[in-house]
């Protein structure tokens, strides 16, 4: 991916290097989700609250300019909010909200709660947040044997899908309709939503060569690896053995290959309709 001086994203909280976090609320949230409970309210809200303040205190800092991983996910993360501000001013007539990425390194404190960075990447609607700890991009290479800079590109791409959803509270509905469900129907909502934020990450990729020119020989076979590697089909087998389809959450290998080439090659968000589809 052609990457280097060009312009970097501005909503990059650098927060590795940082104490880490206490994984919970501390003995002051308990007292007041008490308190909070007495008075008639949700307990659980107070904690969600308390939780998001202390994810927000502290002041945003931005990563080292010579830090290359970094400059690479921020210039990532600007080519994501140029081309999403573009798609929802003509499609929708919206102003697109961007996300803010932090970094971290070990583990973070988000609006969603304490998450060690086992967890990979993830997005936290409650705040608006992407996290990523960059050591992931290390475990692509080493681990899923997914290297390239555009597999870490089709990451970042993916989560920033997960955002658009949320904007267009597509994650809601599935949530609300997930509490109505059996464990089993609910993961297989959760497939759905994940593929759709393939098929997001693939759209990026199609406006970020065509308006931008980007892509180098060689970028999008990275992504389809990457989406190949990380399939819950391919996991469950490398670590049981074994492949349990009800338990999938994110689709498998040929799911995930499938709906980010589908964004890529239409470059049409109105082919992106992964809950009707049987693929």
């Amino acid at each position: 991916m052609k990457w280097i001086g060009r312009q970097r994203s501005t909503n990059v909280d650098d927060r590795r290097g940082m104490a880490k976090p206490a994984a919970g609320i501390g003995i002051v949230g308990v007292i007041i989700a008490i308190i909070y409970m007495f008075l008639g309210g949700d307990p659980q809200q107070a904690v969600q609250i308390i939780q998001q303040q202390q994810s927000s205190s502290a002041p945003a800092k931005a990563p080292d300019p010579n830090d290359e991983d970094a400059a690479f996910v921020s210039v990532v993360l600007k080519d994501t909010e140029d081309i999403w501000e573009k798609i929802f001013q003509e499609k929708f007539g919206q102003a697109y909200r961007k996300p803010t990425l932090v970094l971290f390194d070990g583990a973070v404190e988000s609006a969603c709660g304490f998450q060690q960075s086992a967890t990979g990447p993830f997005y936290c609607p409650a705040d608006e947040k992407l996290y990523i700890d960059l050591s992931f991009y290390r475990l692509l290479k080493e681990r899923f044997k997914a290297p390239g800079d555009f597999a870490m590109a089709y990451v970042v791409a993916h989560e920033v899908g997960h955002h658009v959803q949320h904007l267009l509270g597509t994650s809601d509905k599935v949530h609300q309709q997930q509490q109505q469900l059996n464990e089993r129907s609910a993961n297989q909502l959760s497939v759905r939503l994940e593929l759709q934020a393939d098929f997001y990450a693939g759209l990026w990729a199609h406006y970020a060569d065509r308006l931008k020119g980007v892509l180098e020989e060689g970028d999008i076979e990275e992504a389809l690896t990457a989406a190949n590697a990380i399939g819950d089909d391919r996991l469950q087998q490398e670590s049981s053995g074994k492949i349990v389809p009800d338990a999938f959450t994110h689709g498998t290998s040929e799911q995930r290959m499938y709906w980010f080439k589908k964004g890529f090659t239409t470059g049409n968000m109105d082919q992106g309709d992964t809950f009707t589809s049987s693929r």
